[in-house]
């Protein structure tokens, strides 16, 4: 295996890593209009995350920076053609870490109300954008000769790259749920359950529409790895009927951990599909980004993989750490005692 090929797979990974946890942190802030019914709930919610959230955010920094530095060609088309839909999702990410740090900064609920919906549509949009945006990458879009995207936002928006869309949203809505149901108690903590047993059926409908529909495209491009995709998303498909099933016996821990699994063996059904492409064109082939013709030079890349062989364990080894740290419940009554000491 070339460098090229090598840090296609660590991209892979990186993006795997973002979308496993950051997607628990959409899910939760999508789930807050169905479980905050009151604001000690609504707080027990958001404290779930509020130790990790913008470390999760990190990974998809890493990973654009890594796609820069390793492909270079395929960073310019991706950015520029989808500048609209990464825009959307950038605004929306903004909107949701702003309302993290602004919501309790007055006791005016009507100020809160309005950043709890930005912390919801904050989380919903890149949910549903994510999956817009790779399932058209997996599928291919319009680029000319220049390797520019030649589309518009109407061209993204097509029935798969709709349908990877809402899968992706609907993933990351359970995934999400699942945490929740894991790091809470109380009323919270069964409404969680009740809430994620709702979204089984359609999410299952979703993802296995997803993961047929991949294996389709990739056999009509004839795929070398198609026998990797077929496996990944069998795998991602027990793995999410074990995470529902697990929900129905009262297993958070084990829910959350099969949701986390579905999501990486998904994306990795994804980016499998994708080799040895990056970025097919889907007007001629000849236009397609590949691995070989978009990454950088081979000095370039081994300077990246001594870098991440260096610093990639220390970052994981920290958020490991991170989350050891705060793994406790967020228990209502701890919630109602800071509330208690907040009023006096």
């Amino acid at each position: 295996m070339d460098l090229a090929t090598l840090w296609f797979f660590i991209v892979g990974v990186l993006f795997v890593g973002y979308f496993v946890l950051d997607g628990f942190d959409f899910g939760v802030g999508m789930s807050l209009p169905f479980l905050g019914k009151d604001e000690v709930s609504r707080r027990q919610v958001i404290n779930t995350i509020g130790p990790v959230w913008d470390l999760n955010e990190t990974w998809v920094i890493v990973a654009g920076a890594c796609l820069f530095a390793a492909f270079p060609e395929w960073y310019a088309t991706l950015f520029s053609g989808f500048y609209l839909p990464l825009l959307l999702i950038l605004l929306a990410l903004i909107a949701r870490g702003v309302s993290f740090e602004y919501r309790h900064q007055r006791d005016d609920i009507r100020w809160k109300r309005r950043f709890d919906w930005m912390i919801t549509i904050g989380s919903a949009v890149p949910a549903l954008l994510w999956g817009v945006a790779v399932g058209n990458i997996v599928q291919g879009v319009p680029i000319d000769a220049d390797k520019n995207f030649t589309g518009n936002l109407f061209t993204l928006l097509n029935p798969y790259g709709l349908w990877v869309g809402v899968t992706t949203l609907l993933l990351f809505f359970l995934h999400g749920v699942y945490f929740v149901g894991l790091k809470t108690d109380g009323p919270v903590h069964h409404d969680a359950q009740a809430l994620a047993k709702k979204l089984a059926i359609p999410t299952v409908i979703f993802a296995a529409g997803t993961v047929l529909w991949t294996i389709v495209i990739a056999a009509g491009r004839e795929a070398p790895l198609l026998w990797a995709v077929i496996a990944c998303g069998v795998i991602a498909a027990v793995a999410l009927l074990a995470s529902v099933a697990f929900n129905w016996a009262d297993h958070d821990g084990r829910a959350f951990a099969a949701g986390a699994v579905t999501i990486v063996f998904a994306v990795l059904t994804l980016w499998l599909a994708l080799y040895p492409y990056v970025m097919p064109a889907s007007n001629d082939p000849a236009n397609s980004l590949t691995i070989a013709n978009a990454s950088s030079t081979q000095l370039t890349l081994e300077i990246m993989s001594w870098a991440a062989l260096i610093f990639l364990p220390l970052v994981m080894a920290y958020q490991g750490w991170t989350y050891w740290v705060f793994r406790k419940r967020v228990t209502r009554s701890v919630i109602e005692k800071a509330e208690l000491a907040e009023a006096h």
